[in-house]
């Protein structure tokens, strides 16, 4: 089973505009070919960001020939990065956007978590049918603050 976040459209965006469901995981496009990968999720600022490493590492290695080997390490290593961090960079550059996180939905495929996430989605609305249960004084709350799910290296908050 894959996690999705769920990221809905910005209230000004009109009714054409969806939600995204960014599957978090390892992206094997992502660590093979990194420019590719983030030029095709228009990912604009993080590919020039990416792009300045590169070539300030290729420039590293052509200014010094003992520093080859660091500088083919360190280029690994970025790409790596974009194979792991993937999610979180797209997850980021939907924020600027103006999309806002609904929360993430545990699937099998993406399918699946649009499925998932309008089920549950539907059980947030009021019910005028169903009574809402008595509040006990003195019940702690289900999940304290701070306690949060988190996914990523750096961590977006998500819903259990």
């Amino acid at each position: 089973m894959s996690i999705y976040v769920v990221m809905e459209p910005p209230p000004r965006r009109g009714s054409d505009a969806v939600e995204v469901y960014v599957r978090d995981g390892f992206h094997w496009l992502g660590f093979l070919l990194p420019l590719v990968w983030l030029l095709w999720n228009r990912l604009w600022l993080e590919t020039a960001v990416l792009l300045a490493l590169m070539l300030g590492l290729g420039a590293l290695a052509e200014t010094s020939g003992s520093a080859e080997m660091v500088v083919g390490g360190l280029t690994v290593l970025l790409s790596i990065y974009v194979g792991l961090e993937g999610s979180a960079l797209r997850v980021w550059a939907l924020r600027r956007r103006g999309y806002r996180e609904w929360g993430v939905v545990d699937a099998e495929n993406r399918a699946d978590a649009e499925v998932r996430h309008l089920a549950a989605r539907s059980d947030e609305a009021p019910d005028a049918q169903r009574p809402l249960p008595p509040i006990r004084e003195g019940s702690a709350p289900a999940q304290a603050a701070g306690n949060e799910p988190e996914l990523g290296l750096f961590g977006y908050p998500g819903r259990t």
